[in-house]
């Protein structure tokens, strides 16, 4: 990899490791102000908006300018975002402010790596960026898991700045507070990225061409053989991922009885297992075998609604409240479930997220392609979100949820692979991967 490839990385691993961190400082905040159950999926939802509603003009924007200049400029906006929070901001609109600045940050981040590198090391360099995100993801859950715990969170609001009014009174806001300097270090290595060199042509800056150009771009991937496979799986996804995110804070206080601060561990076991499965698909997935990563998709689908069996009610009587033998036992197997489950999210979608960055380079633009994909991919996220947000409303048991989403996922999976093999009966798609030229 070109030097200037892991300034990139490094950039990114700070901006996300922020991103998770302050997630878990959001839910704090919203349950330190006695805000409903219901609320808190919604922080996830409020935080991606602004990938759907900027999906016409993010892409345009990142390709307008050199592209660190635009992570730079970005995770500026998320420093604003986090900053509202202190201000007395509502933290749903607080944390949509971050959103805005990760919807613009995402098509120049994505972008950089396909101005940087030709298409025969995507895969590989999406196993790099797969694997230090969800490493920043596991960070980032330990570090907003330690700052909101009690003991930390009470040292930190007794520190006092003589002759200053910080005007931070929550246990959430001192872990906020901390998480901000994570975003000014990231911006920091932004101003090191050197310029790639790439230029596209004159953007437009009329709302109505943009978003004309964006409904034409989003027509050219999902009409593509190959694009409409890897953006259906990407999108599924990313859908699924950000609620298992709640589901398995869920399951954690249900089934483990764990604390928000302890939950986080968790959240890393997930996070453990799909690096593992991102590098391991980097280093033996090439990009004209992405397509056979398929039927792990849906055997991860199956484990999910398998693991919604694995309850008190088949536990040891009593779980965790057992000797400390068998409450280990437990969540030992619990961690063997996730482990397994981020090792096939990892596996899959490595391949499929290098196949459609390297469909979109060919066919859009950089900047473009990205915008596509994460327009699709956050509609899925506020779509599934907005569901188990309901599903919590209705007050459902958490079983039942789980076996409904592992299904869900597993039965789309199949979908997808039904489709591709369509496609292939009617034309070779699989022979278009490694083409250069738009």
């Amino acid at each position: 990899m070109k030097r200037g490839f892991y300034v990139i990385m490094a950039a990114q691993f700070f901006s996300s490791l922020a991103d998770n961190a302050l997630l878990l400082a959001a839910i704090a905040l919203l349950r330190d102000l006695e805000a409903p159950a219901w609320m808190t999926p919604m922080l996830k939802l409020f935080f991606v908006f602004s990938y759907v509603a900027l999906a016409a003009f993010v892409g345009a924007f990142a390709d307008s300018f050199p592209k660190a200049r635009v992570m730079f400029i970005t995770n500026l906006i998320k420093i604003g975002g986090c900053l509202m929070m202190f201000l007395g901001a509502h933290p749903l609109l607080s944390y949509a402010v971050v959103g805005f600045g990760a919807a613009a940050y995402s098509p120049a981040k994505y972008g950089i790596v396909t101005e940087l590198l030709p298409p025969e090391k995507l895969v590989a360099a999406n196993g790099w960026i797969e694997g230090l995100t969800v490493t920043s993801i596991i960070f980032g859950f330990l570090i907003g898991g330690i700052l909101i715990d009690k003991n930390v969170s009470s040292w930190l609001l007794a520190l006092d700045m003589p002759m200053i009014e910080t005007g931070i009174n929550l246990p959430a806001e001192a872990a906020i507070a901390v998480i901000v300097w994570l975003y000014v270090l990231a911006a920091a290595i932004n101003l090191l990225i050197a310029d790639t060199g790439a230029r596209y042509a004159k953007q437009h800056s009329h709302p109505w061409k943009l978003m004309v150009g964006f409904v034409h771009c989003c027509s050219v991937l999902w009409r593509d053989k190959l694009g409409q496979i890897s953006l259906s799986v990407t999108t599924l996804f990313w859908g699924a991922g950000a609620t298992l995110q709640f589901i398995i804070l869920k399951w954690a206080e249900t089934v483990l009885g764990m604390e928000l601060a302890r939950a986080a561990i968790l959240q890393a076991v997930v996070a453990v297992g799909i690096t593992i499965g991102a590098v391991y698909a980097a280093a033996t997935v090439t990009l004209k075998k992405a397509m056979s990563v398929l039927p792990v998709g849906i055997a991860m689908g199956l484990i999910v609604a398998g693991a919604a069996f694995y309850t008190p009610a088949i536990a040891p009587a009593g779980g965790l409240r057992l000797g400390a033998l068998n409450a280990s036992y437990f969540l030992l197997i619990a961690c063997a479930i996730l482990m397994l489950i981020g090792m096939l999210a990892g596996y899959f979608v490595v391949p499929m997220n290098a196949l459609l960055q390297h469909r979109g380079y060919v066919l859009l633009s950089a900047g473009h392609s990205i915008a596509v994909q994460n327009f699709n991919e956050n509609l899925s996220i506020l779509a599934m979100l907005c569901l188990y947000a309901v599903l919590i409303w209705m007050d459902l048991d958490l079983q039942t949820v789980m076996l409904m989403f592992g299904l869900f996922v597993a039965a789309s999976m199949m979908l997808v692979l039904l489709r591709h093999q369509f496609n292939q009966r009617q034309f070779d798609s699989v022979a278009l991967i490694g083409e250069t030229t738009h």
